[in-house]
């Protein structure tokens, strides 16, 4: 029996509960310990029975990388290697390893940064506004410009 579980909450795909519908898309992370099951059985299950569009794999630590497209002929092919990068039709953008790790690149190859980043360049934009802003308060003031009393 399967418990319940919220769809954010859950790790893996369940078919039924996705209306009999399979992944378009599978990104597996291999481990060593997981490495040869996932490059063999994995890949003739997502090829043959699932027929998922798109097998990707990652090795965190050996930085393998690979990606799969299914062809015509229902076969998975391997997806060709530009600049380091595979693009992923399911997701219009592609997958590549930067500073070891996993990483997903614009259509113009550009970095897509993770929350993190984001949050982190955020931050640093905030605070060069804080700084030009307490700059032209100040200059302000030199010109005898009392700056709180200036409306936007």
């Amino acid at each position: 029996m399967v418990k319940d579980v919220e769809p954010a909450k859950r790790n893996s795909w369940v078919v039924w509960e996705e209306a009999g519908r399979y992944p378009d898309l599978i990104i597996e992370i291999l481990s060593d310990s997981t490495a040869k099951t996932d490059r063999v059985d994995k890949k003739q299950l997502y090829q043959n029975i699932f027929r998922t569009p798109e097998y990707f794999w990652s090795h965190p630590c050996t930085l393998e990388f690979q990606g799969f497209q299914l062809s015509k002929d229902m076969v998975y092919e391997p997806l060709p290697d530009v600049n380091g990068m595979k693009w992923s039709n399911a997701l219009q953008m592609y997958l590549g390893i930067h500073n070891q790790k996993l990483r997903f690149y614009a259509q113009d190859h550009s970095l897509i940064p993770t929350l993190a980043e984001s949050t982190q360049i955020e931050h640093e934009q905030a605070e060069i506004e804080r700084r030009r802003a307490e700059a032209l308060a100040t200059k302000l003031q030199e010109l005898g410009i009392d700056p709180t009393t200036i409306s936007v």
